[in-house]
């Protein structure tokens, strides 16, 4: 493996077609495409300026590293990535990539980031900013986040999250099996459309939660006083640990908890409308 320490590049295309390189303290300025069809890339210590610098990269490594603003649509169309102990300052990252390990990663700009990926693994990172985060991905497998940002999670499928405190009004619209285990989630709208999404351990707060889902469970669960107007449309299997303030015309299913505000069952439930809904009752 060629090594190359403490250099400079800018302009187009520097290392384009280079592999099994390592970088040590390499700055990349204004430029596009640095590390474009690569293979077997470590990078450590660096900082990256310019565009795009890796697309269609098969097997990378980036720890330590910097990517500034201008650095927007780093990573792209490429597989492989192990990224660790990095700050992300640019949007628009991660689009078109498979096989992401992301540790210890921070990306406070992290506007439409991880479109169409798979694949993906994050432990112990952090994101704001980061409205439409993940959209259309799949096989997500995440623990110990935090995330700042709405419409995140919209049309994704195959989603673990442990552990996390997600603000995002709209968030998991139309997603298909998702399990959120002791987690926070916080903003209004909750799991619209979605299939299959099961909430463990979670505390949600937001007006009108989870409705219009089908095959929505929910186990050992709290509300926040906001989260009212719940399930409408929904075909539900929930306990709730103590108040809800509000359910209205879930279509299907059975609804236990602790305590029930107000319970509005009107002409424009949709059928079988048969859902049962007990108050007072700890399972």
């Amino acid at each position: 493996m060629q090594t190359i320490t403490d250099a400079e590049y800018g302009g187009e295309r520097p290392l384009f077609t280079t592999h099994d390189l390592l970088l040590k303290n390499v700055t990349f300025h204004a430029g596009e495409s640095a590390l474009k069809e690569c293979s077997d890339i470590e990078a450590v210590g660096c900082r990256f300026e310019g565009k795009y610098p890796f697309w269609h990269v098969d097997g990378f490594i980036v720890r330590d590293c910097l990517f500034t603003e201008g650095a927007r649509a780093a990573l792209w169309y490429s597989k492989g990535l192990r990224m660790t102990d990095t700050l992300v300052e640019a949007p628009k990252m991660f689009r078109e990539m498979t096989d992401i390990l992301l540790e210890r990663v921070r990306i406070p700009n992290a506007e439409e980031t991880l479109w169409h990926c798979s694949h993906v693994v994050l432990r112990d990172v952090e994101v704001s900013k980061a409205d439409y985060l993940f959209m259309h991905s799949s096989d997500i497998d995440i623990d110990k986040y935090r995330q700042q940002g709405n419409y995140s999670f919209q049309y994704c499928r195959n989603v673990v999250i442990r552990n996390a405190v997600i603000n995002s009004k709209d968030a998991f619209w139309n997603t298909e099996n998702v399990t959120v285990y002791d987690s926070e989630i916080t903003g209004e709208y909750l799991g619209w459309h979605s299939h299959g999404l099961r909430l463990v351990n979670c505390r949600i707060s937001g007006t009108q939660p989870l409705c219009y889902a089908t095959d929505l469970v929910l186990e050992n669960c709290t509300f926040a006083e906001d989260a009212d107007l719940a399930f409408e449309c929904s075909t539900v299997h929930a306990t709730i640990n103590g108040p809800v303030t509000s359910i209205k015309n879930p279509r299907s299913g059975r609804i236990v908890a602790g305590s029930i505000g107000e319970i509005i069952l009107d002409e424009h439930v949709k059928s079988p409308a048969d859902c049962e809904i007990i108050a007072g009752i700890e399972e």
